[in-house]
């Protein structure tokens, strides 16, 4: 929580959940709905209990029983209730409502809302934490359309009561944020913290959407979750929009792919098709069934202390042009990639990685921070139901291949090297391309800033196209030099 220093007090510069209320409240322009199911009725409670909510609230609403909940939001496909469906189903029901039932001409000036939630709270037998959709429909001008902010998250929470007041919260902050913020997305995203701690809950999605936020990229918002470390884990999809990471690899079998791509070259697709050959002959992949992720690291957005946003979106645009899906990751270690996917399947998962990073695996001193030093990391890492594709590296001194054959590990993991290499865990990527094994996309990128020629052949069909239409990782063409 941001604070200032006034004499020898410290103030906070965050508004109490109270005092934005009663800001809401005291609006009078301000007219709206509150729909929620799955944790009683906190967020329109504290407009209640702020005062003047008659100016605020139109109508707040609990349809707890199914049947109830089915005759006015309709029946989902999948027969679910804490769903995103759902939640646009309550968005976009209240919001007609309001307008069927106020006159425009009774209220010229009033910028309507509907907010909702569906969520699940903790179970009686505290196995699963719960979680829940939340989202506003909402003008900022009457005769405007209609601006959106949806979002997932997951409780951490274990009480119900508690789970209950902290989305209560959320709920506030939310709407405060969608009129008092939404100039400056960056800044509401950052707010629905406010009066709430990392530890109660996380928010692992996001996506906006409506007249004023026509330029807001989702992506780079789903980037603001992971910078303010209210998620270690984001996705979006080929069309940009983001994913939600549960649902995508929900009972999946998961193969990911780490890089930089910066930009995604020949070598990266050539290990992407192969190691998804090996994957999809493999007996327990069901292919109808299966995920491929393109994965990129916070810690490799990184430059010189802070994240390059810039940078961010030129990969994310190249990679999403493929028609992957791309996981933003505050994970640096593999074994916690690897518990991550495990929260969401027990299927089959692989990993596709280059010969020198396979080194980097064994190399103990990247689990100092562990109590069990590197068995501790290779029980997590091993112990799912998970193979580990090589791709080879090309020693151009001796014009050696390398992989698990020759690969050469601290002598202390050569034991342990051998063993999950003989029992079939680490597989050889054979079938490689020797004609873009020596491309690397450090080499690209400074051909591409230095503005030499050539380096468009190092990358796989329309990228360099789309690098030069798009102006992506500084390429100009009047720096071109032959």
């Amino acid at each position: 929580m941001a604070v200032s220093l006034k004499g020898d007090k410290l103030i906070s510069s965050v508004p109490s959940t109270k005092s934005k209320a009663l800001r809401i409240n005291l609006n009078s322009d301000i007219y709206g709905t509150f729909s929620e199911i799955g944790a009683g009725q906190e967020t329109a409670r504290n407009f209640f209990r702020s005062g003047a909510a008659s100016g605020t609230i139109a109508k707040a609403m609990s349809a707890y029983d199914k049947d109830f909940s089915d005759a006015i939001y309709g029946v989902e496909d999948d027969n679910r209730y804490v769903t995103q469906p759902r939640l646009h189903k309550m968005l976009g029901h209240e919001i007609s409502l309001m307008e069927d039932r106020l006159s425009r001409e009774k209220h010229p000036d009033k910028l309507f809302f509907s907010y909702a939630n569906t969520v699940t709270t903790i179970d009686f037998a505290k196995q699963f934490k719960g979680h829940g959709w939340v989202g506003i429909r909402f003008q900022l001008d009457p005769l405007e359309g209609y601006n959106e902010i949806v979002l997932h998250l997951r409780f951490k929470e274990t009480d119900a009561r508690l789970q209950q007041e902290t989305l209560g919260v959320l709920g506030v902050n939310l709407i405060y944020g969608a009129f008092y913020l939404n100039d400056n997305p960056k800044d509401l995203v950052k707010s629905f913290y406010d009066n709430l701690g990392n530890d109660q809950l996380e928010i692992d999605m996001i996506n906006f959407s409506g007249p004023r936020f026509m330029y807001v990229d989702n992506r780079l918002m789903s980037l603001q979750l992971l910078k303010n470390g209210m998620t270690n884990a984001v996705m979006f999809g080929p069309d940009g929009n983001n994913l939600l990471p549960a649902q995508v690899l929900y009972k999946k079998n998961i193969l990911a792919l780490r890089g930089s791509f910066r930009p995604v070259t020949k070598v990266n697709l050539d290990m992407y098709e192969k190691s998804k050959q090996l994957f999809l002959e493999e007996s327990k992949v069901n292919k109808n069934k299966t995920q491929f992720i393109f994965e990129i690291t916070l810690s490799n957005l990184t430059s010189e202390g802070k994240i390059n946003e810039r940078d961010f979106l030129d990969r994310a645009e190249l990679l999403c042009s493929l028609g992957h899906n791309v996981m933003i990751t505050n994970f640096q270690q593999y074994f916690k990639l690897v518990e991550y996917f495990s929260e969401f399947t027990k299927e089959r998962m692989a990993l596709a990685m280059g010969a020198q990073n396979l080194i980097q695996i064994f190399d103990e001193k990247y689990y100092r921070n562990l109590s069990g030093g590197i068995l501790e990391a290779f029980g997590k890492l091993f112990n799912r139901d998970l193979k580990v594709y090589i791709y080879p590296s090309h020693d151009k001194k001796t014009d050696e291949y390398i992989t698990t054959e020759n690969l050469k590990v601290h002598p202390r993991m050569k034991e342990l090297f051998k063993f999950f290499r003989d029992n079939g865990k680490l597989v050889n990527i054979n079938d490689f391309n020797k004609e873009v094994l020596d491309i690397f996309s450090r080499t690209v990128l400074k051909m591409i800033i230095d503005g030499k020629e050539g380096w468009e052949d190092m990358l796989p069909e329309g990228i360099a196209k789309t690098i030069k239409q798009k102006r992506l990782f500084g390429y100009s063409r009047s720096r071109i030099k032959k």
